[in-house]
């Protein structure tokens, strides 16, 4: 299968104002294939948008290389950048303009002018459906038709490779259902080879024809979902929302003595941000083979031990298990 991508020791170093050092990319390495919806998927702040960002050249890798349709970025930047098309998360249009007025200038900056330029705006407007809007001021749009347009931006070159960078973030769920099946559409119907970023685990597995799993600039997983999956085997997670009581880890050690099966467990403390059913809320996450044949036993135990579980959830083998699996955490947003 022939390459799009493949990055060699794809590092990236920050200094800090106080003259310390901090590794938000660690030697990357990765092959994208033609034609292929591949993923980053992995939590906020674990290095996603850096290494996206050095592989389009807008960030000077402090060591190693990405490799764009052969092209080195660092060494033949002109070459490979003009195979890629690039959606950032943030919205990158100018609000006074109108739809297509923002196309046309993005256009010309890609080297498209006369009937070539009139055409392409034409094709992107109906492709992101905005033609019967393309004269209405991007500032009177909604979050949804803003990302479609800032995805219409991204395409109107004609790129080989498309880098998607969070697209899906902050908006209504029709907008979101529309961005994921035009990603679909770019590689079925356009060819188009797709870099993906995201830290919902639901985005990866519908779209992706293979995963890489990154967490604190690392990446620590990569294949195709079911290679993932098997890495988990046949275990179950099972999900308990407790109150706001703490969780000891000798509760936790002492599932993981008494009751067959359990192979991991841990604890997500109730807060802002984490994976709670409530806002006062932690999780208890246990991987144990055949989860339902563990759980009454399990809530025996947190029943002696005077924790309120407030609810259950059993889940089958996902990304999700496979991340919990890897770091000892819940993927989180």
């Amino acid at each position: 299968m022939q390459s799009m991508v493949v990055t060699h020791d794809l590092t990236k170093t920050f200094r800090r104002p106080d003259g310390s050092e901090v590794q938000a990319v660690k030697g990357v390495e990765l092959e994208i294939h033609k034609g292929e919806i591949f993923s980053l998927l992995g939590p906020n702040g674990a290095g996603k948008t850096t290494t996206i960002s050095m592989m389009s050249g807008l960030l000077e890798p402090t060591q190693g290389d990405a490799l764009i349709g052969g092209h080195s970025i660092s060494k033949q930047p002109l070459q490979a950048k003009r195979l890629i098309g690039v959606v950032p998360q943030d919205i990158a249009l100018y609000p006074s303009l109108n739809a297509r007025q923002n196309l046309e200038f993005f256009g010309k900056m890609y080297d498209l002018r006369g009937n070539d330029l009139s055409g392409r705006v034409e094709e992107v407007l109906s492709f992101i459906g905005l033609t019967d809007r393309q004269k209405d001021k991007v500032d009177t749009f909604s979050g949804g038709m803003k990302r479609r347009l800032n995805v219409g931006v991204g395409l109107l070159h004609r790129p080989e490779l498309v880098f998607m960078d969070e697209p899906t973030v902050g908006i209504d769920p029709q907008s979101r259902r529309r961005i994921l099946d035009t990603v679909k559409q770019l590689r079925d119907e356009q060819g188009m080879t797709v870099l993906y970023t995201t830290h919902l685990m639901e985005e990866a597995q519908e779209l992706s024809d293979r995963v890489g799993i990154i967490d604190h600039g690392e990446v620590i997983a990569l294949g195709t979902q079911g290679d993932l999956i098997q890495q988990v085997g046949e275990e179950d997670q099972l999900v308990f929302a407790v109150g706001d009581q703490a969780v000891d880890s000798g509760l936790l050690q002492q599932i993981r003595d008494q009751v067959p099966g359990v192979t991991r467990t841990s604890y997500d403390p109730p807060g802002p941000g984490g994976e709670s059913v409530t806002n006062t809320s932690g999780l208890i996450l246990i991987q144990a083979k055949r989860g339902r044949k563990a759980l009454p036993d399990i809530l025996q135990i947190t029943n002696r031990a005077g924790v309120e579980i407030q609810s259950v959830e059993v889940r089958e083998p996902d990304l999700e298990a496979v991340f919990l699996n890897l770091t000892g955490r819940a993927l989180r947003d």
